[in-house]
């Protein structure tokens, strides 16, 4: 069995890295992928240039001095016109909006008759920056009428941030365990892009050779069983293979480009950082990045990296044996691609639950029902364990039973995976010209 095994091995492995196709996604991809992320870079950049220009028509005599230029939004002051022609004035010149602050006896009623006039719906941004302007202008008023001065106010505008520290005495840093579970979820999301773009390899394979009748001659010789295993892990090696280039030569070529080009990656950051709602949790953290930078580093370079990587390797194994073994009893199934639409989304769905659910479980409460529930379960645990395992193992990170009981659940469930994919596999390979049903699939489980 073992040798009939390797050469199977062999030959898919072989058959998929000499593909043109192959070939070509290999040296074009790495190119894709840093081409995007210098493409997203610049217009960024050319999004961050943009300067908004917003007019302010003042007719009450506060907020004189408050609107003041900054990096992405200027001011221009109307005045001795009426407000229509102000508008029209606004309109004409291509200005963002008209900013109307009316006249009133006293700052609160002109900030409850303020308007901001726009052609259309106001970017949220704009407003919360013109919103944080009357709020800060209205609280200080508000505390000079109960006998606050200018220079108490300043005392009491000063921000506070909570020392953080661990029982045994060292300084810990806020924001790190959504860094933890962001690197932990991009070997998950690592796992799932790779269990679905080569499970798809598998069950195509099986369709063409099943289709082009070459199956019948292959099964005289081989069993059922060892075909499919053999062409599970040919495909997965050929997988790994284009994935360890892709990694190599993306990461050469940005770097050059960087290099090259000067690129600024942080402008990435900061506009999301200045996207409303946008990883609100990421953003607290990063204003005080750079005076606790050797903090973060610290605990960056603490993650137990060697756990990280064997688990990773570990999950990444058992999690594409299992669903590439899935992708090959639908591939028998089957005649043609279209036929699998039916009986792919139902695979793909734990694997999206894992990693929309992942996070925000993981995020909010690492130990929570809903994290620890879906780090067990086997068709999600390969993606949700690893957002969980930047912590560690023991106190503060994931018990060791867990672990321990997640790779039991998996190995498990890979053996009884593989068993009835082989029976619909052994089954359908030699199925023609008929559309399966789940009722049928279920037959042959039986056979």
């Amino acid at each position: 069995m073992g040798s009939k095994l390797g050469l199977i091995i062999k030959r898919e492995y072989l058959a998929k890295v000499r593909n043109k196709s192959f070939i070509v996604m290999t040296i074009l991809s790495p190119i894709l992928i840093v081409g995007m992320i210098v493409l997203i870079a610049y217009l960024t950049k050319v999004n961050d240039s943009e300067k908004r220009i917003v007019a302010i028509f003042n007719e009450s005599g506060f907020l004189e001095q408050e609107f003041k230029t900054n990096e992405n939004m200027s001011f221009v002051q109307f005045r001795d016109i009426s407000l229509e022609e102000a508008k029209d004035s606004t309109s004409t010149k291509g200005f963002y909006g008209l900013l109307h602050l009316p006249e009133a006896s006293n700052l609160e009623e002109t900030s409850k008759l303020a308007y901001l006039y726009t052609k259309d719906n106001p970017n949220t941004q704009i407003t919360q920056q013109l919103e944080g302007i009357f709020q800060r202008k209205l609280r200080k008023d508000r505390l000079g009428n109960l006998g606050v001065s200018s220079q108490q106010f300043s005392t009491i505008e000063k921000p506070f941030e909570l020392n953080l520290a661990t029982f045994e005495g060292e300084k810990s840093v806020k924001g790190i365990t959504e860094i933890k579970a962001f690197i932990g979820g991009a070997f998950g999301y690592a796992i799932m892009m790779f269990i679905i773009i080569y499970g798809t390899f598998v069950m195509r394979s099986v369709i063409e050779e099943k289709t082009s009748r070459i199956i019948e001659v292959i099964i005289s010789s081989v069993k059922p069983f060892q075909l499919m295993l053999g062409k599970i892990i040919g495909t997965s090696l050929a997988g790994i293979t284009q994935f360890v280039i892709w990694l190599i030569s993306a990461s050469g070529l940005l770097l050059l480009v960087v290099l090259l080009m000067g690129i600024d990656f942080m402008a990435l950051v900061q506009e999301v950082q200045s996207t409303p709602g946008a990883m609100n949790g990421m953003s607290q953290f990063s204003s005080v990045l750079g005076k606790d930078s050797l903090l973060y580093v610290r605990e960056i370079v603490n993650i137990p990296w060697l756990l990280l990587i064997s688990s990773f390797l570990l999950y990444f194994m058992l999690g594409y044996l299992i669903y590439s073994s899935i992708y090959a009893a639908i591939g028998a199934a089957v005649d043609n691609e279209t036929d699998t639409q039916q009986f792919v989304f139902p695979v793909i769905l734990p694997l999206m639950l894992a990693i929309y659910v992942g996070f925000f479980s993981v995020f909010s409460n690492p130990h929570g029902p809903i994290a620890v529930g879906f780090s067990l379960f086997p068709l999600t645990s390969p993606i949700v364990m690893l957002m969980r395992l930047p912590a560690g193992i023991g106190e503060g990170g994931v018990p060791l039973w867990q672990l321990l009981l997640s790779i039991v659940l998996l190995v498990a469930t890979f053996l009884a995976i593989v068993s009835l994919a082989a029976k619909i596999y052994r089954v359908g390979i030699l199925m023609y010209g008929k559309r399966p049903t789940y009722k049928e699939l279920i037959k042959w489980l039986r056979y």
